[in-house]
């Protein structure tokens, strides 16, 4: 035990986590609930990864590779232990049925119907069998709706929810967010919803169904768009990286390299001009406020851009930065990796035979930890069934049969 960074010194560092004693299974697949069920990992709960026998396709979207699983998959399960079960059969459904009985959390993000069809419906079997597990369903559309039983994949909910349409500028038309924005934000999501009814769960003692979707998610995360629409009724349009409601909020060219400047407000305003020497367009009418700013953005720009051409990047970025003006070069993701402030705040994580992003939550008494790397497929058999009330000759059955496959069955 050490003493926390940054509290009481009577406080002591608890580096099992915060969610230490909180048993999760993960049967989730792809992106959404892996990435929720690790985030749940890394504070300290006991994470479970059930694959279908075919394993989780995520390990064969490569290259890159790192071992036997694809670079994608490694960045979204560390901190947990992995077994194979095929859920069709009963006795892979038993065995489930076996870990949820000391289980807390149940993550999944199968087609809508597929529990129910194996005889695993929450409402009508696991809550009753299970008051106290907190049951987390992740779907593309939710359970309800006319759209309800569509599969969703992250750039299908960013077309179909309006992302895709103020993404991208006119020159090349709507354009995918470049990360998959709407699948994490799902993720995050998903823990909020799981830890809200771990908090409830404390005081009437009972779990309960934490719905999340990819596309209330998506819809969620459009502000300040649907705020403007419902103002105004002018449909949104792709503004390429300016910001609808601030001004200059947008990327410009400057001297060996591209810069984004960030100014809210008008006192930001009065820096960034004094910065660039031209303090007299403080007192323009056509720029001394934000809404005249917004309203006046290309007149604007016609008089900064000239300007920011003749000025060396990094320098004009220290300077703005240094006048209390937001503002940075277009860095790569290699730059943005290799940062000394990233190394600093101990978000880039290595293990022997991994290296991933850090945790960015930050607790000082109980940090989360990354303690040990992505699990092959099936490495935890023995011991997670075990665990579950299966002796050697029970598991060994399990393993033979196909039910808890060793090795990924071949896709058909």
């Amino acid at each position: 035990m050490t003493e926390s960074r940054g509290g009481p010194p009577n406080q002591k560092s608890d580096t099992r986590g915060a969610l230490q004693g909180l048993k999760v299974l993960d049967l989730s697949r792809v992106l959404a609930g892996p990435f929720a069920a690790q985030i749940l990992a890394d504070h300290g709960a006991d994470v479970t990864k059930v694959e279908p026998p075919q394993g989780d396709e995520t390990r064969e979207l490569g290259p890159p590779f790192v071992g036997e699983s694809a670079a994608y998959f490694q960045g979204l399960n560390r901190n947990k232990r992995a077994i194979s079960l095929d859920l069709s059969e009963p006795d892979g459904r038993e065995v489930l049925m076996a870990l949820l009985a000391d289980a807390d959390i149940l993550v999944e993000n199968f087609l809508p119907g597929t529990m129910k069809r194996w005889g695993l419906d929450y409402t009508t079997v696991l809550q009753q069998r299970f008051p106290r597990l907190i049951y987390c369903r992740i779907t593309g559309f939710g359970d309800s709706g006319p759209l309800s039983g569509m599969p969703g994949y992250d750039a299908v909910l960013q077309a179909f929810c309006g992302l895709m349409s103020i993404n991208g500028h006119h020159e090349s038309g709507p354009t995918r967010i470049g990360i998959p924005i709407v699948d994490t934000a799902v993720g995050l999501s998903s823990v909020i919803g799981i830890l809200l009814a771990v908090a409830e769960r404390a005081r009437s003692g009972l779990g309960q169904l934490v719905d999340t979707s990819l596309f209330e998610t998506a819809l969620g995360l459009l502000h300040p768009h649907p705020a403007n629409w419902f103002a105004s009724g002018n449909t949104p349009a792709l503004t390429g990286n300016a910001h609808p409601n601030i001004s200059p909020y947008d990327t410009f060219t400057a001297a060996h390299g591209e810069v984004f400047i960030g100014v809210v407000n008008d006192g930001q305003f009065k820096r960034f001009c004094n910065v660039i020497n031209r303090s007299e367009l403080v007192s323009d009418a056509r720029f001394d406020t934000n809404r005249a700013r917004v309203e006046n953005r290309a007149m604007l720009r016609a008089e900064i851009e000239p300007v920011l051409r003749d000025v060396d990047a990094t320098d004009l970025c220290r300077r703005l930065t240094e006048a209390g003006v937001s503002a940075s070069r277009i860095n790569t993701v290699a730059d943005s990796l290799q940062h000394p402030h990233t190394l600093a705040r101990e978000m880039v994580a290595e293990l022997p035979g991994y290296k991933g992003v850090g945790i960015p939550i930050k607790l000082s008494r109980t940090p989360g930890s990354v303690r040990t790397a992505p699990p092959a497929f099936a490495a935890d058999t023995e011991s997670v069934l075990r665990e579950a009330g299966y002796d050697g000759e029970a598991a060994r059955a399990l393993i033979a049969s196909g039910v808890a496959p060793r090795h990924p069955r071949k896709k058909t």
